[in-house]
């Protein structure tokens, strides 16, 4: 048995216990992508509650690759101190924090640039249908280089590692998916769809060192889960320590699932990695964990090596702590549009009290 307080190695990185924060974009940043004194607190509150590793919300690489023009960014060396700063607030209360480096791909928002793809393609937004350009062989390389650039700067600002975005429609995802139909080196076999998210990871490791910690936040089911599984060994075979597993652009509805279980679909997608990783990297899942009671029970029965939660840390910063020591918290409401999302505040007044406690810094 898993306990949540359970300390764990990552790579070659110990965390003290099984709780993870999602990355999750809910906030707002300047044009110019540098953190706010908003972000220090809202990630060292979650860190001073006793999480076990913070996972910063989706971070640019470059600014034409944003998913919305308030993006924060690493694609500048301005850029460091803003991020130096979050991280001085997570290690003060002992957590490991990475940011998530991301490029959209077919999730660009259109006011920061073109929709690109491995193969052109017409993509559904909404009632939209918006064309894809096909990325060139060197734009492939620049994009890659720019992943790499940004991770030394995610080193020289102090975090422990970085994550790499690879699910929900995003450029290394796309890759991976059935919408790459590329026939040169980067498209057809797994290995081939597998080789940007690979060269990336084979490029961070070699310009940050072994010691820094590489996680891939990955599709559990682009196009199938069998495929999805098959393309992560690839990325762990190139030096990834740490995989997260989340959906990507496949419907995940269709996928055969027990109702009777108490997680969802897509955290069954992490369960399913877990198995087939089991002893050879730690996999969390996330996704509509939502209670204490469910962490503990995916965690107790070792289903995950870590829980990452998204919604329920957003709710309360010490939903942490309801795991590891059954104390009170606030819950997730689950709206139907998150409050906590750009312009909203919450209508809760036990978690109004919460957001403005005293932060101990």
């Amino acid at each position: 048995m898993a306990a949540p307080d359970m300390p764990i190695r990552i790579g070659k990185k110990t965390c003290k216990n099984r709780i993870t924060m999602a990355p999750t974009v809910k906030f707002t940043a300047g044009e110019d992508g540098k953190v706010t004194d908003f972000f220090v607190k809202h990630y060292g509150l979650r860190a001073q509650h006793g999480c076990g590793l913070i996972c910063v919300e989706a971070t640019a690489v470059s600014p034409e690759g944003r998913l919305a023009p308030t993006q924060i960014g690493l694609w500048s060396d301005e850029q460091i101190e803003g991020h130096a700063k979050i991280v001085e607030a997570c290690h003060r209360y002992g957590a490991l924090v990475i940011p998530q480096l991301h490029y959209g791909g077919l999730g660009t928002h259109p006011a920061c640039g073109p929709l690109v793809s491995p193969s052109p393609i017409l993509w559904k937004r909404g009632e939209q249908e918006l064309p894809a350009r096909e990325l060139t062989i060197p734009e492939i390389h620049r994009i890659r280089q720019c992943f790499i650039d940004a991770a030394l700067r995610a080193k020289k600002a102090g975090y422990d590692g970085v994550q790499l975005h690879g699910c929900h429609s995003y450029l290394i995802n796309d890759f991976a998916s059935a919408v790459n139909q590329r026939t040169d080196e980067y498209g057809g076999s797994t290995e081939n769809r597998a080789r940007f998210g690979c060269g990336i990871i084979q490029g961070i490791r070699e310009a940050c060192g072994e010691e820094f910690l590489i996680s891939m936040r990955v599709s559990g089911c682009d196009p199938t889960v069998e495929e999805s599984i098959a393309t992560a060994e690839y990325y762990v075979k190139a030096g990834c320590d740490y995989l997260q597993v989340s959906n990507g652009i496949q419907d995940v509805s269709a996928l055969p699932h027990d109702e009777g279980l108490p997680y969802n679909r897509v955290a069954g997608l992490g369960v399913s990695f877990h198995e087939h990783f089991r002893g050879t990297v730690p996999v969390s899942c996330v996704n509509g964990i939502r209670t204490a009671e469910l962490a503990r029970y995916l965690l107790e029965n070792e289903l995950a090596d870590t829980v990452d939660l998204a919604c329920g840390l957003l709710a309360d910063p010490a939903f942490t702590e309801a795991i590891l020591n059954g104390t009170p918290y606030v819950k997730c409401f689950s709206c139907k549009r998150c409050s906590w999302g750009p312009g909203h505040s919450h209508i809760c007044p036990a978690l109004k009290k919460r957001d403005n406690e005293v932060w101990e810094w």
